[in-house]
């Protein structure tokens, strides 16, 4: 994972942060690529050699300010700089390279691109983005930067994961507590997506596996995606009650009834695609999906899940659904985490494109009038006076 610029270096911290805790080996190796030095400072999981500050002799460390063709310049003045922190990466170790970055800003905005098509060049893994969105009140020029790094960045990637920050900032939220959260978010679903074929010695295999190649399949032929995620509280008894004695429900390892097991498992995946998508969009027409199951073995089944894919499969029209468990003991929740991989109707990025034509528009009507009205300030009297030289 590497993360490019203020927000990406934040998430890929923070994703490093989720592997410690839950011992999940999702993150062979994590860098931090940034031009101010402040940014790299304020990181606490990186290690201090995997942090990369670009754009020295043009920008001194204090970063591009918000201008993303300067952002993409340093990237590609010093993508050496890059690579000497990836060169010390055993890559025949990686499954594939994740880049992570804010599109809003400039370094990672203009930068994330640059360092994809670099990767591309070189390496023969998969390489993928995970692009956020800026929110709509966060003003014209990141709105501007967004649209046209999103452009440049879908197609130098293999596959393009987008959080879009609109649809989850909280009104009334201080802005340091929203990112927060939201970084929170992202982690948690992807953690649960990319966790899910890592299996450690001792730990429980899958009924149906999802391993790295299942996800690599589901974002093969590009495009944009979007994650669904739903979790519901689930409580594993240690010892029977009563009750449970009675109606032969007793021990921790006892199968539970297989009915309800699936119906929680079919109203999860629907919760999951119906609900809240890191990117909102229409799920119908999706061209590729994953469903993932994540939860104690007892509470997961292999019906539920088929059905669950079947339902994934007629409400998206795919032909390519994919869909296994992901057995984590003494978790206490069951989650589904569903990959649309190719979504095509997302009206958010028409949005997003024409609002950035129209801050182009008016940033070039406001460059001219800028021009003039200096013109008149400065001109009035030129006829009276003489220049110094």
């Amino acid at each position: 994972m590497i993360g490019f610029g203020q927000a990406g270096g934040k998430i890929v911290d923070k994703f490093v942060e989720y592997d410690q805790r839950h011992g999940s080996d999702i993150v062979r190796a994590a860098v931090a690529v940034n031009s101010a030095k402040a940014d790299l400072m304020g990181l606490t999981n990186i290690p201090q050699e995997q942090r990369v500050l670009i754009g020295q002799s043009r920008v001194k460390g204090h970063g591009v300010g918000a201008d993303n063709e300067l952002g993409a310049e340093v990237a590609e003045e010093d993508i050496d700089e890059v690579q000497g922190a990836i060169d010390g990466i055993p890559v025949h170790e990686v499954d594939a390279f994740l880049v992570v970055s804010g599109l809003g800003g400039g370094t990672g905005s203009g930068g994330a691109p640059v360092l994809a098509k670099h990767l591309k060049r070189i390496y023969t893994e998969p390489v993928y983005g995970l692009g956020i969105l800026p929110g709509s009140d966060e003003g014209g020029i990141y709105t501007l930067n967004a649209a046209r790094s999103f452009q440049t960045f879908v197609r130098e990637v293999d596959n393009l994961l987008v959080f879009d920050n609109d649809a989850w900032r909280k009104t009334g939220e201080s802005v340091q507590g929203g990112y927060d959260e939201i970084n929170d978010e992202i982690v948690r679903r992807f953690g649960i997506l990319f966790g899910a074929g890592e299996v450690s010695a001792g730990q429980e295999v899958a009924e149906s596996v999802v391993d790295s190649s299942e996800i690599i399949n589901t974002l093969s032929g590009g495009g944009v995606s979007t994650v669904g995620y739903a979790s519901e509280s689930v409580e594993e008894k240690q010892s029977g009650g009563l009750l449970s004695r009675l109606t032969g429900n007793g021990g921790g390892d006892d199968t539970l009834d297989t009915a309800h097991t699936t119906n929680r498992i079919t109203s999860l995946v629907r919760k999951a695609a119906l609900g809240r998508l890191t990117l909102p969009c229409e799920i119908e027409g999706t061209e590729r999906a994953l469903l993932v199951m994540a939860g104690p073995p007892r509470h997961l089944n292999r019906k539920g899940i088929e059905r669950g894919r079947k339902w994934l499969e007629e409400q998206t029209g795919s032909m390519e659904v994919r869909g296994g468990d992901y057995p984590v003991t003494g978790s206490g929740f069951v989650a589904s985490v569903i990959l649309l991989s190719g979504v095509t109707n997302v009206p958010r990025i028409k949005e997003l494109q024409q609002v950035a034509i129209e801050a182009q528009d008016n940033i070039d009507e406001i460059n001219r009038e800028s021009d003039d009205n200096l013109q008149n300030l400065v001109n009035d009297d030129e006829d009276e006076l003489e220049s110094l030289f």
